[in-house]
């Protein structure tokens, strides 16, 4: 899985205010330092759900939680064959959480940078202090001639804290033999330690009003760009103006610019009827809050026609986006104004397609809709300062460790998402399971199809090209 560029990584931190910035300087005037983000590094805020679920995965792991009380902290879903996230608290990354799926957990990876924010005291390795340049400048294993000690609960392969008997971490990495056999070897590797790229962690605590406060300027920059650019657009292409509304992050700050720019336009919400419930409850939130007119697209019986033809959409045969999405918006569209410009939540850090589109379009699929991307260079970081700082009724489903808002059953989901769907929306991924499980039986596919997520890929189908929707 190779990290891939698609936009320049923008995050900074101030150590004055502890806070996330996307300037090389702090309101407050203070210069601020480069954050090392493994690429495209789209970081996003980290709400409490998932502040909670990496203090339960550390405590659980090292016995003590990472994230001390009132930090901000960050999340950048790095590469990976199924989920990873990286960590930023303090301008720098304490580790990652990598979700493991057929053994449905989550595994900690820490960087030795996560000691000052905590002492683990479980899956520690302590090494003599004349062990200490070798291990942390050179970067070479632990060696059993240098162990000190080492805790009971170190099985081979778990991840583990290289600490010097006067309490410095040198290093991390994964235990090469467990406390058992490490303890009776008389030579030999005891722990592979980990290079990374080193970042500096500066605590201390702020709140998202201090980074709105830090990142006014640009904030009010960005802005101001996509204001003046929906209203050339519009002023290009004299149609109907809209919004695609979908209930997510983007289209929701798509919404509040092009009211800035244009006044009250419709929402064109794409119905598909496989939507979240709090994607409905948001979508009549920002109907009521901004007295916006919504013109939904007819939720179609074809998504289950063709699931009882084709089988269920894959990653690499999406006929869901056009059947659910696509279609019906051309045929709303045509019978609704004949064409219309429709401003949409695209933007270049969600994927390589997206960085590469224009910034103005017409999707074949759609012929009658001229569509354009006012925060195409947006971070998820500009997002959310934007609709923090605007009061705006975000989808809830964000701060239930959902990144992005689409169908409940995409198939473009990773493992971790559907397994927490399939324990925190039962009622949903149920009726779901009972689909894939008849298309299992009636095409005799193995036992384990549905469990292994291999209903999400379709056999001897090249991945077809991807279209904007």
């Amino acid at each position: 899985m190779h990290p891939s560029y698609l936009g320049k990584i923008l995050l900074r931190w101030c150590d004055q205010c502890h806070t996330p910035v996307l300037s090389k300087t702090c309101a407050c005037g203070a210069p601020t330092r480069e954050v090392p983000l493994t690429p495209p590094g789209d970081a996003r805020p980290a709400f409490p759900a998932d502040i909670a679920l990496i203090n339960s995965i550390f405590e659980e792991h090292f016995g003590a939680p990472l994230v001390p009380d009132g930090h901000l902290v960050l999340l950048n879903k790095v590469p990976d064959n199924d989920r990873m996230e990286e960590i930023v608290i303090g301008g720098g990354i304490a580790g990652s959480i990598r979700y493991i799926p057929k053994e449905r957990r989550w595994e900690p990876i820490p960087r030795p940078e996560a000691y000052v924010l905590f002492k683990p005291t479980k899956h520690v390795v302590v090494v003599d202090d004349s062990a200490a340049p070798f291990i942390r400048d050179q970067g070479m294993s632990v060696l059993r001639p240098g162990l000190v000690s080492l805790d009971d609960a170190i099985c081979t392969g778990d991840e583990v804290f290289v600490v010097t008997e006067s309490e410095e971490c040198i290093a991390v990495g994964r235990a090469k033999a467990g406390a058992e056999e490490a303890r009776a070897m008389q030579k030999g590797q005891i722990v592979r330690t980990r290079r990374n790229v080193p970042s500096q962690i500066v605590p201390g605590r702020a709140t998202w009003q201090d980074a709105i406060r830090a990142n006014a300027d640009v904030i009010a920059r960005a802005e101001d760009e996509s204001v003046r650019f929906v209203k050339d657009v519009a002023a290009a292409y004299p149609l109907q103006p809209t919004v695609s509304y979908s209930g997510g992050k983007d289209s929701l700050v798509t919404l509040l610019v092009v009211r800035k720019a244009l006044g009250n336009v419709p929402l064109l919400f794409a119905d598909t009827g496989l939507e979240f419930p709090d994607t409905y409850a948001n979508v009549e939130a920002v109907q009521q809050k901004y007295n916006a007119e919504v013109i939904r697209t007819k939720t179609s019986e074809k998504f289950y026609e063709t699931l009882a033809r084709e089988g269920p959409p894959a990653v690499n045969a999406r006929w869901c986006c056009s059947v659910c999405k696509l279609l019906p918006v051309a045929a709303t569209i045509r019978s609704t104004w004949g064409e219309c410009l429709s401003f949409i939540g695209q933007r270049r850090y969600e994927s390589l397609s997206r960085a590469e589109s224009d910034r103005v379009w017409r999707n074949p699929t759609v012929k009658v809709q001229v569509s354009a991307a006012p925060i195409q260079d947006w971070t998820a970081l500009h997002v959310w300062l934007y609709l923090f700082r605007e009061e705006a009724p975000y989808n809830r489903l964000y701060e239930h460790r959902l990144d992005r808002i689409g169908c409940f059953m995409c198939p473009s989901s990773d493992m971790a998402l559907i397994h927490m769907i399939e324990s925190d929306f039962a009622g949903l991924w149920n009726g779901w399971h009972e689909r894939l499980k008849a298309w299992q039986q009636a095409q005799r596919l193995p036992d384990d199809w549905i469990t292994s997520g291999a209903w999400r890929l379709k056999e001897g189908v090249h991945e077809k090209e991807r279209h904007h929707h």
